[in-house]
C-alpha cells in the first residue's frame, strides 16, 4: 500500500458511527533465510516498527465496505457481498480473500465496515500484504469471536495470498507478522511451524533501507524460482529441498542449469540460518556479519534475485566500519536491504548510505529502520 494521504476520511465520518474494534499487525524484515520457507526450511525474521492498522464495525447485512487511507480518492472505497468475492480488484483482493478463506474454513461472518491504514511500504520486501491480512484477521477474530490462534491466523493469511490473490508465497511472512516481536528474531522451522523468539544482542541494531525498486510476489520471477525448486526436488526424488543433506549437493549440482545453483542456495542458506541463531545466542558478533554477506552473495549468484540498486546498497554498507553485514531481504528483484550495525551507530551509517545511494543511483533510498523520527 502507498503512504497514507492527507485528505482521508475518518471511520466515523465515512461510515456514520465510531469503530467497535481496532487491530494492527507489523511488517517484517527477514534477517536471514531467504527462499527457504517454501522449501520447508528455516527462516529468521523480525518485526519492524511499521504497521498496518484496521478499524471495524459489524453490520446487520452481508455487505462489506472497505476503505484504504493509502489509495487515491477514486480507489479508496470498495464494496462487495460476502459469498460473492471475485479476484481482480487490486488492494481489495486482500480483504475479499480473507472473508472467502474464513468462509471456506467454516467460520460464520456478518457484513462489516473496515478502515485500513498502513505505513509498511508495498513492494519493499517487508510483507505489507501479510501485515494487512494478519491485522484484518485479528480484527475479525475480535469482532465475531472467531476461534483462531496466532498460528492459525498466519496460515489463513498465507492461504489468502496463495489461493485467492494468486501469489505462491511461503509461510514466513504471515508467521512473522502474527508472532514476531521487536527486539528479537523469530527462529521458525517452516515445515513443523515450531518457532522460538531469539533476543537480539544489545550490542547490535538492525537497519532497513528501501531501494525504491518495487517487486511483487504475484509476478513471474518469484513464481519461476519456486517452480525451479519444485522441479529440482522432483528430479532428486525428495518431497522438498529441505530433505536434502549437504553431502548430496554434488548430485544436485549435476542437474541442468540453473537448478543445481538454486539447490545450493537453499541448502547453504538453511545452514546459515542455523549458524546465525547460534551466533545470536552466543553474542558472537564477529560471525553475524559474514553470514549476512554470504547470504547476499548466494542470492545474487545462485538464486539470481538481486538488481543493481540492491548491489549498490550492499556495496555502500561494506564501506561503513560500523555496519557488520548486509543482505537483500524479501523475495528479491528490488525491495530492501537489511543490515546489522553496532548499537548507537546505525542511524548515522544508514543516513550516509542513503545519501550516497541517491547520488549514485539517481533515486532516493528510504531508511525505514530506525524510523526516520529517530534517525540522525
Amino acid at each position: 500500500m502507498r503512504a497514507p494521504h492527507d485528505d482521508v476520511l475518518s471511520f466515523e465520518a465515512l461510515f456514520g458511527q465510531p469503530p467497535r474494534i481496532r487491530a494492527r499487525a507489523p511488517g517484517r524484515v527477514n534477517l536471514i533465510g531467504e527462499h527457504t520457507d517454501y522449501n520447508g526450511g528455516f527462516v529468521l525474521p523480525m518485526a519492524i516498527p511499521q504497521h498496518t492498522e484496521v478499524e471495524l464495525a459489524p453490520r446487520e447485512d452481508r455487505r462489506v465496505r472497505a476503505y484504504s487511507a493509502n489509495i487515491g480518492p477514486a480507489e479508496r472505497l470498495g464494496e462487495y457481498a460476502l459469498g460473492q468475492e471475485q479476484p481482480g480488484r487490486g488492494w481489495l483482493d486482500y480483504v475479499q480473500g480473507v472473508t472467502r478463506i474464513l468462509h471456506d474454513e467454516g467460520h460464520t461472518l456478518r457484513g462489516f465496515d473496515v478502515w485500513l491504514r498502513s505505513d509498511v511500504p508495498a513492494g519493499s520486501g517487508l510483507s505489507s500484504s501479510a501485515a494487512l491480512e494478519v491485522a484484518l484477521l485479528r480484527g475479525l477474530r475480535e469482532t465475531f469471536g472467531l476461534a483462531l490462534d496466532d498460528v492459525r491466523i498466519a496460515l489463513l493469511g498465507q492461504r489468502v495470498e496463495c489461493d485467492f490473490v494468486g501469489a505462491p508465497v511461503g509461510v514466513m511472512d504471515q508467521m512473522a507478522s502474527s508472532l514476531a516481536q521487536e527486539g528479537s528474531a523469530l527462529f521458525l522451522d517452516a515445515r513443523s511451524l515450531r518457532y522460538e523468539r531469539v533476543p537480539l544482542p544489545w550490542e547490535v541494531e538492525p537497519l532497513v533501507i528501501n531501494s525504491g525498486v518495487t517487486h511483487s510476489h504475484a509476478g513471474g520471477d518469484y513464481r519461476v524460482r519456486r517452480m525451479e525448486c519444485e522441479r529440482a526436488a522432483a528430479l532428486l526424488g525428495v518431497p522438498q529441498l529441505r530433505d536434502l543433506t549437504e553431502q548430496e549437493l554434488p548430485r544436485a549440482l549435476a542437474l541442468p542449469e540453473p537448478l543445481g545453483r538454486r539447490v545450493r542456495h537453499v541448502l547453504t542458506e538453511n545452514a546459515r540460518v542455523l549458524d546465525a541463531v547460534r551466533a545470536l545466542r552466543a553474542v558472537d558478533l564477529a560471525s553475524l556479519g559474514p553470514l549476512l554477506y554470504a547470504s547476499h552473495a548466494s542470492q545474487r549468484d545462485d538464486y539470481e534475485v538481486s538488481v543493481p540498486e540492491i548491489e549498490l546498497l550492499v556495496d555502500l554498507a561494506r564501506t561503513e566500519p560500523d555496519v557488520l553485514g548486509a543482505r537483500l531481504t524479501g523475495g528479491g528483484f528490488g525491495g530492501s536491504v537489511v543490515m546489522l550495525a553496532r548499537a548507537g551507530k546505525g542511524a548515522a551509517a544508514a543516513a550516509r548510505i542513503s545519501a550516497r545511494y541517491a547520488e549514485h543511483a539517481g533515486r532516493p533510498a528510504t531508511v525505514l529502520v530506525p524510523e526516520p523520527a529517530t534517525a540522525t
